[in-house]
């Protein structure tokens, strides 16, 4: 959707909506409740409706959500003085129980889950319009299977609630992992079967069939199973509803929204400052996201790219046949030029930390995002939709599986696809840095790959955790990483302060 408007009556309806047992018993007699509400399909709508909102939501996509996912990964490094302790905490592994930052997140994934399990047991209520009240729920199904995929790649087993929590003893004890990929598996299995291939005008940005099977792809391979997830990645390809678009960047521009390589995106609209309040605490809905404020050159600049991401990219400067238009694609030079062309980047209008590329030490920020492609000073608030899964995404995934199954022909061929693009043009492998002769080559081109795409877009954490589970890291990439504890976030203090369902021997190994 390019705007999610909540009415009050739809968000009052979604008080129960926290993680905590504190707040599940606070039932205001005076707000509608769900019973009297949800009689059309137009209303279950607006209540999924609640639930995209949560998605653009300071918790998840406008803020914390993907400062939690880059802290993690190596892509990051500390772009100066102004990175909040929360974050650097996460950064550098020091986290605790009680981070703000991850606990937002937690909050926010709970939330979405909570409103979405209102449409959910609503559903089968509404037969006004049978049609519009299975795409609502097939919707809600889907932004459930896409919290709790991410709740169990941050965190492990979880609490696991697949109906509305009305008293405070409907609390939930931590589920297994497997019991939580196996309700994933369900809601977007469900999911594919209820929901249209696309959709247009106003509509634009709903979950489609194609989104779920290409989330349920991601599920599955972040298990391990990779013969489902080929499955679910060849439906998407098959579909012929996507494509990868010839210019790179115009995946993460204002102007360029929901074009055919987004397959599940959340949508922005510059339409005001950023509501710090969110719609993560019912504080009113939020158009905007913060990540060109938090990572553009001129700006916060919060983060930076690491050192060992800068030298992943293909360089002529180390043999490399081109240097990958993909490096400039993702990130700032001093030099560059910004605002429509008509400003250059200046050393002196970038604070903060510099960093080793080329064995230069210079001021390289992310491009990726931010706003100054079109601006001069107006950073601070951004309408670029943030990418959940992308078409390339799918076709690298796929690419990952068929070298799994020993296809490496086809993961090669799936490879090139991506990096030939018109707009990056890169050449075809096998190259001189990356021979494809075997399994493990085709497999050290995956990683490479995967890498300079994706860069930035919330993937490499997921990509370390699962080839770390699958001891097919050549080396650790995550310099202060320890063995059962660095595997998984702890689980919020506030969780365990507030639902009687866990105790202190429910955290996670380390914390």
């Amino acid at each position: 959707m390019n705007r999610q408007y909540i009415t009050t009556s739809v968000v009052a309806l979604s008080l129960l909506m926290g993680c905590s047992t504190s707040s599940l018993d606070k039932i205001n007699p005076n707000q509608v409740t769900t019973e009297i509400y949800y009689k059309t399909g137009s209303q279950l709508v607006s209540g999924v409706n609640s639930v995209y909102a949560i998605w653009q939501s300071l918790n998840l996509t406008g803020r914390e959500w993907f400062f939690t996912h880059d802290l993690r990964s190596d892509d990051m490094a500390t772009g100066g003085g102004q990175l909040e302790a929360p974050r650097n905490q996460i950064l550098i592994g020091a986290q605790l129980p009680n981070n703000a930052v991850s606990a937002a997140v937690w909050n926010g994934l709970y939330r979405s889950i909570h409103r979405a399990n209102v449409v959910i047991d609503n559903g089968a209520t509404v037969n006004d319009n049978p049609t519009l009240a299975k795409r609502a729920v097939g919707e809600a199904r889907f932004l459930r299977g896409l919290a709790y995929l991410e709740l169990v790649t941050l965190w492990g087993g979880v609490p696991l609630y697949t109906s509305v929590v009305t008293a405070v003893d409907g609390t939930k004890p931590r589920a297994s992992v497997d019991e939580v990929y196996a309700a994933i598996i369900a809601d977007l299995t469900a999911a594919q079967a209820d929901l249209p291939a696309s959709y247009s005008g106003n509509d634009l940005g709903r979950a489609t069939s194609g989104a779920a099977a290409a989330l349920l792809g991601r599920a599955y391979m972040q298990k391990g199973d990779y013969a489902n997830a080929r499955t679910q990645f060849q439906k998407v390809i098959s579909s012929g509803q996507y494509r990868l678009i010839d210019q790179y960047t115009d995946n993460f521009t204002e102007e360029s929204k929901f074009n055919a390589e987004g397959v599940f995106e959340i949508g922005f609209s510059r339409i005001g400052d950023f509501n710090w309040d969110g719609d993560g605490n019912d504080g009113g809905a939020n158009e905007t996201t913060t990540r060109s404020q938090e990572y553009s050159p001129i700006g916060w600049r919060n983060l930076i790219p690491s050192a060992s991401l800068l030298a992943e990219f293909e360089n002529t400067a180390k043999g490399d046949a081109k240097t990958d238009p993909r490096l400039k694609f993702n990130f700032y030079f001093i030099g560059d030029s910004f605002n429509n062309g008509t400003r250059v980047l200046a050393d002196a209008d970038v604070q903060g930390n510099a960093q080793v590329f080329n064995g230069v030490s210079q001021k390289v920020s992310w491009r990726k995002y931010t706003a100054l492609y079109k601006n001069a000073e107006t950073f601070y608030t951004s309408g670029i939709n943030m990418k959940i899964i992308r078409y390339a995404d799918v076709l690298l995934g796929m690419a990952e599986c068929e070298n799994e199954a020993g296809n490496t022909a086809a993961a090669i061929a799936l490879l090139n696809q991506v990096r030939t693009r018109p707009s990056v043009a890169m050449p075809a492998y096998p190259t001189t840095n990356y021979p494809v002769n075997s399994k493990n080559e085709v497999f050290r081109a995956i990683v490479h790959e995967r890498r300079v795409e994706l860069a930035g877009e919330q993937i490499r954490n997921r990509d370390i955790l699962r080839w770390r589970a699958q001891n097919k890291l050549a080396t650790e990439p995550i310099a202060y990483f320890v063995r059962n504890r660095q595997e998984l976030l702890p689980i919020p203090q506030q969780e365990l302060d507030n639902n009687a369902r866990l105790s202190q021997q429910d955290q996670n190994p380390g914390y």
